[in-house]
């Protein structure tokens, strides 16, 4: 069973973007560019800060 939380071993800044990629099957650049692509309309930054403090640790 796939769980969605924080990677360790390919993070950037905390790890969301990575393991986001992990649990959807994707390359982590994708992630990263779609989620930059958000915060250039302030909502991802907001939810990438969220995602960082709820996501458990792998």
């Amino acid at each position: 069973m796939k769980r969605l939380c924080k990677n360790r071993a390919d993070k950037k800044i905390c790890g969301v973007c990575s393991g986001f990629a992990d649990y959807l099957e994707i390359d982590p650049t994708v992630v990263r560019v779609i989620w930059g692509a958000l915060a250039l309309s302030g909502v991802g930054i907001l939810a990438y800060f969220l995602c960082a403090l709820i996501l458990p640790e792998a």
